[in-house]
């Protein structure tokens, strides 16, 4: 099956190949690119062949649906995905914690933080690193270094986005990475993280303002043709395809493990801020697998959960500063693919010009009024799939304070602020169905360590608890030790930002 790449925003017809959807990252009319057919999966094929496979060969078989073997050789796609998880401590890569607070409740907790920085990005980020190298090394093979095709790579973090792509891209050849983050907006360890790589190849850039703000920087800077022409930019957010490609293997991978390989009920619960982990579970379902329910679990920021309860999709300058600093986002920007399916559906009648024509429209509208509104047979048509929780910061911090005292499997089980967003909107989904038939997989984004105010903040009062000794990997411990290498930007200004760049490619001789 041929599969090509076209743009959420266009009315035009023309395609992007997979290479050059991933390395641009971003669509030149700004919409995010989207795979021009989503493949379909037999029950037959799930259950009897897909059910027994590791989760790299389950990647493999997923990715191969996506990946053309002209663009990406089927044997080079394999050894892509095994070196981008042997770098994973878990041997399932993503692992699940079964049964967590009791085998009545079949509240499973699927923990997507054994990669090298401890959260969920890297399940996807390992892999855009090498599959950016595998690009760069194939065009720049026998070529003089003036002649070599070179990436420039910014992205906007909200934690640890940030971490994850340093940690994908340090060191590889022909790449320069630039991550702007929020400052004192981030926790002090993904701070950390980030800003004691000493690679040469990497900058971080502290910038006076919100994630929004620094969201909006990275866009308008995929928008400036001549900068972006100049130095070949490329992009490892959500917004990059690969990143949701990556992720939609562990929703198929954790059914199966919470199911023992049979077909029965399950939702997927997931903290969401940017909508892209959640987004990959509705390619999962799409393609087939017999998914419930995708739970939108937000926290204060609730753009998401209040879209589905008015149809009104409306920012707004006022973050609210959560527990759940990753989350802490007014606009998501994967919804955007969301909104792509559900217009071509609910409203441009399968057209996918006039579906593209469409959210093209609507996000001028965001543009110019903040806010847009769809029609009701769209959002009905968005609740057959979705449905959506929103968590208060008191919920998250006794949430995490029940786990801990309520888990079985492990005992005194401890989870970060996003996990216990996930895990209390899991419990009131849990009140409401009232069906012990149905296994809950909730989406643990990261390790608690990464997030020590959070979480010492609901445990300190236990008697025996540690966070140095019950928490703290050895690895993360060594951070506070190391030089730090980052830029401030004393104000969040495109052309100030594009400056800071600039000087810092000359720097690095990339």
């Amino acid at each position: 099956m041929s599969q090509s790449y076209r743009s959420t925003r266009s009315s035009d017809p023309a395609t992007k190949t997979f290479e050059e959807a991933i390395i641009q990252g971003l669509a030149s009319d700004g919409g995010l690119f989207i795979p021009s057919i989503i493949p379909q999966v037999s029950k037959s094929e799930l259950f009897d062949k897909w059910s027994k496979l590791s989760f790299q060969d389950l990647a493999f078989e997923i990715m191969k649906l996506y990946v053309s073997s002209d663009e990406i050789p089927e044997a080079d796609l394999k050894d892509l995905i095994t070196r981008s998880y042997s770098t994973f401590r878990s041997h399932d890569v993503t692992p699940l914690a079964k049964n967590v607070t009791g085998s009545n409740e079949n509240l499973h907790v699927l923990e997507l933080f054994h990669g090298p920085t401890y959260a969920f990005k890297d399940v996807a980020l390992q892999f855009v690193g090498n599959l950016f190298e595998y690009f760069l090394q194939r065009h720049n093979d026998g070529l003089p270094a003036d002649q070599r095709k070179k990436i420039t790579v910014v992205g906007a973090t909200s934690g640890d986005t940030g971490s994850a792509a340093i940690y994908g891209l340090r060191g590889k050849k022909d790449v320069a990475v630039f991550i702007l983050y929020p400052t004192g907006r981030i926790s002090p360890i993904q701070e950390e993280q980030m800003t004691t790589v000493p690679d040469k190849n990497v900058q971080t850039l502290s910038v006076k303002g919100t994630f929004d703000n620094c969201q909006d920087i990275v866009k308008a800077i995929f928008g400036d043709k001549e900068f972006n022409s100049k130095h070949n930019v490329g992009a490892v957010n959500s917004i990059n395809w690969a990143r949701i490609l990556a992720q939609i293997t562990y929703y198929f991978y954790s059914y199966f493990k919470a199911t023992t390989g049979k077909e029965e009920k399950v939702k997927f619960v997931v903290p969401s801020g940017n909508f892209g982990d959640i987004l990959a579970g509705y390619y999962a379902k799409k393609m087939g697998l017999p998914v419930e329910k995708l739970v939108i679990a937000t926290n204060e920021n609730d753009i998401l959960d209040r879209f589905l309860k008015n149809g009104v999709y409306e920012r707004s300058d006022d973050v609210a500063a959560t527990l759940s600093p990753a989350m802490d986002i007014l606009i998501s920007s994967n919804f955007e693919r969301l909104l792509w399916y559900l217009a071509r559906e609910y409203v441009a009648s399968g057209d996918d010009l006039k579906a593209g024509e469409t959210v093209n429209n609507w996000f001028q509208e965001l543009k110019s009024k903040g806010k847009f509104d769809v029609p009701a047979s769209l959002i009905d048509g968005a609740k057959k799939d979705f449905d959506s929780e929103r968590v208060s910061n008191e919920e998250t911090t006794a949430t995490i304070k029940q786990v801990y005292e309520q888990s079985v499997n492990p005992k005194h089980y401890i989870i970060d602020p996003h996990t216990a967003v996930g895990i209390c909107a899991t419990k009131t989904q849990i009140t409401k169905d009232n069906d012990n038939t149905i296994n809950y997989i909730s989406l643990s984004t990261a390790h608690p360590a990464k997030f020590a105010d959070a979480v010492n903040e609901a445990l300190s009062s236990f008697d025996g608890y540690s966070f140095e000794k019950d928490v703290l990997p050895e690895e993360l411990k060594k951070l506070s030790t190391l030089g730090k290498k980052l830029k401030l930007v004393e104000k969040a200004d495109i052309e100030l930002v594009k400056q800071t760049i600039e000087e810092e490619l000359v720097k690095m001789e990339v």
